[in-house]
């Protein structure tokens, strides 16, 4: 398997008011279920509103298109979608798609996202510092350990580091704060 091969599945819920805590105990059950199929790779949920409403955006990651539609055409899933349809305002909201990143909030259907290269802009301007700092703050350990600043060792440390430092600290914000600019054409 090649990441060209994996394919994402992206779903939005908007919860009638009040249901908010029988969907989330909903959706932890689905998500253990759809766990169990084959191929599935991993899920993230995203917790946002829209007009007034909570939306639940499920991005879902299946190593092929087949074993996606597997799940998608499941009698499990197809009872489990009519299980909680009373607690939705607009149905199963369902998109495929074998390219999309999600680096940048998932947007709604209706909603481009923005181009690439500027995407691209925003990811080098926060991985270049990180290249550039981060290694030389791992080597006082390297010279520590001669063992773990090894050609293999320090390049798995640092690219880990690196990467969770995108991820979960310094991405989310950046894009926030280069959202005007990320979104006009």
């Amino acid at each position: 398997m090649t990441t060209d091969d994996v394919v994402t599945l992206l779903i939005r819920h908007r919860v009638r008011e009040g249901r908010e805590q029988e969907y989330e105990s909903w959706l932890r059950r689905i998500i253990g279920i759809a766990k169990g199929y084959p191929g599935h790779l991993g899920i993230d949920v995203v917790r946002d509103r829209k007009d007034g409403l909570h939306l639940f955006t499920s991005v879902l990651r299946f190593a092929s298109t087949s074993q996606l539609q597997t799940w998608l055409d499941s009698d499990e899933r197809r009872r489990l979608i009519e299980e909680v349809s009373h607690l939705l305002a607009d149905g199963d909201q369902v998109e495929i798609n074998p390219e999309r990143e999600f680096w940048f909030t998932p947007a709604p259907a209706d909603v481009r996202q923005p181009p690439r290269w500027k995407q691209a802009c925003v990811t080098f301007l926060v991985i270049l510092p990180l290249s550039l700092l981060v290694p030389l703050l791992w080597q006082p350990l390297f010279q520590l350990l001669p063992w773990l600043g090894g050609y293999l060792p320090s390049n798995v440390l640092i690219t880990l580091s690196i990467v969770l430092l995108v991820v979960y600290l310094f991405m989310p914000p950046v894009t926030r704060f280069f959202a005007g600019w990320l979104n006009v054409r």
